[in-house]
Order: structure tokens, then sequence, then C-alpha cells
């Protein structure tokens, strides 16, 4: 690894290396480090996909069919350059990245696979492992969206979408196929390497190890982000929360999704709603269908005493074996008890 390259130009370095500008019809658009040409929409020469109430994280790559066209639904327009791939890469892995900060960059090709795109989300191989997660978060967001999402460690996947490509045509029965056979492979591997490994495949069990509570009609998935978390620019809080968003949301599909900020009160989220009405991180949690973000404030039948715990502690750093985080973990497990037994009603 070159040690003086940000993790975005490491993996635009090998996307040029492996991939090229031009293969076929089919032509690269990809921009140097420092640019912030990614972060305008795709139809206006940049690398950003979304709809037109919601803009998702720049990517890093697109590849696109010069001169036909493509109706872009984010200006109304019609552009002779038709996207067919959009890559976000990382190269989190080599740089210690074992945890949930893989899934914050989940949301930046996702964009594309709801306008209808093959989006990839590329991990660089490193010394740490991919969460399997992403496979099925992958998988999920292909049933329920338009466009196919894949995740990979192996750039060579995308040579072979744009080998069909330009073979048989983006819309061809081939390409379908293999991108169906990708999609299965990604379930079937989080499916008996990790559900049934890891959480006995039982669905509670997975509940239980991601903070969440499963009840008939929603899921409420709890956390203990608090205002800072999202005003702070040294903390990278809003790009984790969007990840664990659409990792509860694209593994329970069938519930609307409750997300309750332990440390959050109405009248910060109120303010965040003023303040960060421009943030793409705030604004796809605050705008996604199914997705209500619930504060302290929304827990009808909370003791006081709890209350004024979490009042006591909601803008401290929560470090291990400190008084704050015990006092977080403590309440927040009793918050959970009465919420399965009844007692707390998240409205």
């Amino acid at each position: 690894m070159s040690s003086g390259l940000s993790s975005d130009q490491i993996v635009k370095n090998q996307i040029i290396q492996e991939l090229g500008y031009e293969k076929g019809k089919i032509r690269l658009r990809i921009f140097p480090e420092g640019s912030n040409d990614d972060q305008i929409p795709f139809a206006e020469g940049g690398l950003t996909f979304g709809l037109s109430d919601a803009m998702y994280g720049s990517c890093d790559a697109a590849w696109y069919i010069e001169g036909e066209e493509y109706f872009d639904k984010t200006s109304g327009k019609i552009i002779c350059k038709k996207p067919v791939i959009a890559l976000e890469g990382t190269d989190a892995l080599q740089r210690g990245s074992s945890g949930d900060a893989q899934y914050q960059r989940f949301h930046h090709a996702l964009g594309a696979v709801r306008e209808g795109i093959i989006g990839i989300y590329y991990l660089k191989p490193g010394n740490k492992k991919l969460r399997l997660d992403l496979y099925e978060m992958a998988y999920n967001a292909s049933q329920f969206e338009k466009g196919t999402y894949l995740i990979t460690q192996d750039l060579s996947l995308v040579d072979d979408i744009i080998e069909l490509i330009n073979t048989y045509g983006e819309n061809s029965k081939k390409l379908e196929e293999f991108l169906k056979q990708k999609v299965e492979d990604m379930h079937n591997i989080w499916l008996n390497e990790e559900f049934r490994k890891k959480y006995g495949g039982n669905w509670q069990t997975f509940a239980d190890k991601r903070s969440t509570i499963i009840q008939e009609d929603c899921i409420i998935k709890y956390c203990a982000r608090n205002k800072r978390n999202f005003t702070d620019s040294s903390q990278r809080a809003g790009h984790i929360a969007v990840g664990e968003m659409y990792l509860s949301k694209y593994f329970f599909m069938d519930k609307s999704l409750k997300y309750l900020f332990l440390r959050l009160f109405n009248d910060e989220k109120i303010e965040l709603d003023s303040k960060k009405a421009t943030d793409k991180e705030w604004h796809l949690l605050r705008t996604e269908k199914n997705v209500e973000i619930k504060t302290v404030d929304d827990l009808i039948g909370l003791p006081e005493e709890l209350r004024e715990n979490l009042i006591k502690i909601k803008d401290e750093p929560l470090k291990n074996g400190t008084e704050a985080m015990n006092i977080y973990k403590r309440t927040k497990e009793q918050i959970c008890n009465m919420i399965k037994d009844g007692s707390i009603i998240v409205k």
C-alpha cells in the first residue's frame, strides 16, 4: 500500500490500472483525489446518484455508454450518457475497519441502485475481514429496488459485467442471469457462513446482537446517538448511523423502522432539522421511507429516574469504564426490557 495516498485514491488508481478508461462502448468516469466533481449529480457531469427527494453519497467511479439516451429522474432531463455501473470503493479493510464502519459507505452506491443501475460496493482486500452482513443487505436491496446491488472484493467482477454489456447489451438475458447468480451467491454465503453459524439461524438472536427489538408491525433499532454526533466534524457518526439504518431496513423489509436515539431529545432533533437541512446523511435519515428517528421524548411511560439518567449523560463521551458509560448501559437495559414487556411504548 502507498502510505501517502488516501483510501479513495488507492481504489481509484487500482480501477484505472486494472480496467482502463474504455472497453468497447463502455466509458469510465472517475475524478482525481481532491476534486469535488464527484459530488455533482451524474447528469451534470458528476458521480452522485439519487431520486428527486434525496441525493446519496458520491461514488468513486461510474461506467456509461456514450451516445445512448438516459432519462435522469433527478433533473428531469434526457442525457446522452447512459450509466450502467456505479462503484463505491474503500481500502478500509487495510486500515483497521473491522466493525460497523464497513457499513457507512453502503448508501453511496444505493442511489444508483434505486435508479435502476448496477451498484457495486468494492472493499479492497486487507488484513480485516469483510462483514458478511453486507452481502445480505445488498441481496435484499436487489430484491426490493430497481437495480442490482453487489458487494465484492474483486474488481474482475466489474470487468465481467462490462464484457457482458459490450457483447450482449445492458438489457440482455445473459447479463440478467449473471447478476441474478451473483446476488444468490451473496445470499447463500451470508445464510451459511453468518446467519446459521453466528446466530444459530435465529432471528431473535440476530436482533439481540444488533441492538434491535422486533415487534409485530415494526422494529426498534436503539443506539447511543446524540446531537454532537451530527454537529462535531471530527466524528463520523452520521455516516455510520446511515449505514446502520440501511442494515436494519434491508433485513426487515416487511416492517417499519423506529430508529431510537437514546441520547437525543425532540428539541435537539428539531435543531438538527434546521441546522443540518443540507447534510446528506441527516437528510437520508429523516426522509427514508418507513423510517422514523425517535428520541427520548417519544418514550411513553419512561420513568422519570431513567429520563434524568439520560439527561445527565446526553453530552458525555461514552468510554468504557467511565461513569457515563455505566449509567448508559444500565439505563439502556432497563428501557429495552420495559419496551419488550410493554411498560414503555415508542410512539
